[in-house]
């Protein structure tokens, strides 16, 4: 991959963030966080790379803070467009980005010191990731660790948050059990000699509970239907041979740590049955989960093998 790295990437970034003031319970259970989006350029001074310009939304809670300085960490996700992607033709070298849509994800730590009562100084050390989670290939990535200078502009350094309500300080479903059943899809191509889209479906059904104010413990059972194993055997396997069977099955236990509406989320599975071993015995998901009303939630998560990505899922589900 030399050949992609020959300089460091230069960027500048473009932030509207909120603080929050313990209007909904979970600010306060989290130590009133901040929110915020973000656009993100970067040239990358390759020109098989080129440039790109990213969008995400993000969360940012202060570690530690007094009336002129703040530590922070912070974390989001959202999506990238490169418009030099990997042609066969055109581009070939490009083994790091195959499709011009992408997803970000960027985490962060950062420093804020009081220049004036409402501008102060920035200075981070962020790691940025870019992949489209093996919706094309070849799908290598990009991963940054950054040194960022800049300022922030605060219409209010120093805030007073809002009484803490007794009545709604603890969470309703605390303590209490719940299923989630989800369905999902996925597309992903096979390499990047095959450019059809192969479909990969899968079924999850979850037992979790509420174990405290920010988090979830989950265990459950997960289908995985992938096409494009079918089309890898037509490719791979001698004439007469029948082919494996490429359901694969697993169990999983997961975290999700809850910041109202939303979770960040974590999983670990193990396969019980795969018959054709086209990957490793364990599979990871992280991802980001939005419940649209107290019954239906939605989901967007990356399914990896080792730190390498299998698919990108849009997930449906229900909690009963």
């Amino acid at each position: 991959m030399k050949h992609l790295v020959t300089a460091h990437p230069t960027g500048f970034e473009l932030n509207l963030q909120r603080q929050l003031n313990g209007s909904q319970p979970w600010h306060a259970w989290h130590r009133y966080p901040k929110v915020g989006l973000a656009l993100v350029y970067y040239d990358y001074h390759n020109r098989a790379l080129g440039q790109s310009c990213a969008a995400s939304a993000y969360i940012n809670k202060t570690i530690w803070r007094t009336e002129r300085q703040q530590l922070n960490f912070r974390l989001g996700s959202g999506f990238a467009i490169f418009p030099n992607r990997f042609d066969l033709e055109t581009n070939h070298k490009n083994t790091f980005v195959s499709s011009r849509l992408n997803a970000t994800i960027q985490g962060r730590a950062e420093y804020d010191v009081a220049l004036s009562p409402k501008v102060g100084l920035l200075m981070a050390l962020a790691f940025n990731h870019y992949s489209n989670g093996a919706t094309a290939k070849p799908n290598l990535g990009i991963n940054m660790p950054t040194l960022m200078l800049g300022l922030n502009y605060h219409q209010r350094r120093v805030f007073t948050p809002l009484p803490v309500d007794a009545a709604t300080d603890v969470p309703a479903d605390l303590g209490k059990n719940f299923w989630n059943i989800t369905t999902a899809l996925a597309f992903k191509q096979r390499n990047e000699s095959d450019t059809r889209l192969y479909t990969v479906n899968s079924v999850t059904v979850l037992a979790g509970r509420r174990m405290n104010r920010k988090s979830n413990l989950l265990v459950g059972l997960d289908g995985f239907y992938d096409r494009s194993l079918l089309a890898e055997q037509r490719d791979t396997v001698s004439g007469g041979r029948a082919f494996q069977d490429v359901k694969k099955a697993g169990v999983m236990v997961g975290h999700e740590l809850l910041f109202g509406r939303f979770a960040f989320i974590t999983h670990l599975g193990v396969y019980l049955y795969n018959p054709y071993k086209s990957n490793n015995f364990y599979y990871e998901r992280i991802g980001m989960k939005y419940h649209f009303t107290e019954r239906l939630f939605g989901s967007m998560d990356l399914k990896v093998h080792r730190g390498s990505a299998d698919a990108l899922e849009w997930k449906v589900g229900v909690k009963l």
